[in-house]
């Protein structure tokens, strides 16, 4: 198959192009660790795709389902990829519901914003002594 064929695409490269992934470099990684799967298969970053076809993807932890819709060969901007692919609203959904999950575990931690610094570890330390 030629990489003219405007009927197929690498998967890397329509990972790249729908704006997946900020190199394509990146996108054949995030492949060889088996995290994209086409068809419910593992596939390799030369498996070319057509549109119909179904990607898993997961990414930052959070689970994707496209179904590729089209194929464009150059990285166009962020409205127009989105026309490059159909996504599950129910997988959407999930991965929403993880995010705000994920932001009230991260509101609840004892330090949301780091490590703590020398004076509260002061502090900390004298309230486990009892001397406050």
């Amino acid at each position: 198959m030629a990489e003219s064929d405007s009927h197929t695409m690498r998967l890397d490269k329509w990972l790249w192009a729908a704006r997946f992934f900020k190199t394509r470099a990146l996108a054949q990684r995030h492949i060889e660790l088996g995290r994209v799967l086409v068809n419910d298969a593992k596939v390799k970053n030369s498996k070319y795709i057509v549109p119909g076809d179904t990607v898993h993807l997961t990414l930052n932890s959070l689970p994707y389902e496209l179904t590729v819709a089209a194929l464009n060969h150059q990285r166009r901007p962020a409205p127009e990829a989105r026309l490059l692919y159909r996504e599950n609203a129910e997988v959407a959904a999930k991965r929403e519901q993880q995010k705000l999950l994920d932001q009230a575990s991260r509101i609840s931690a004892a330090y949301p914003d780091g490590r703590p610094t020398k004076r509260d570890r002061r502090q900390i330390d004298k309230v486990k002594r009892g001397s406050w």
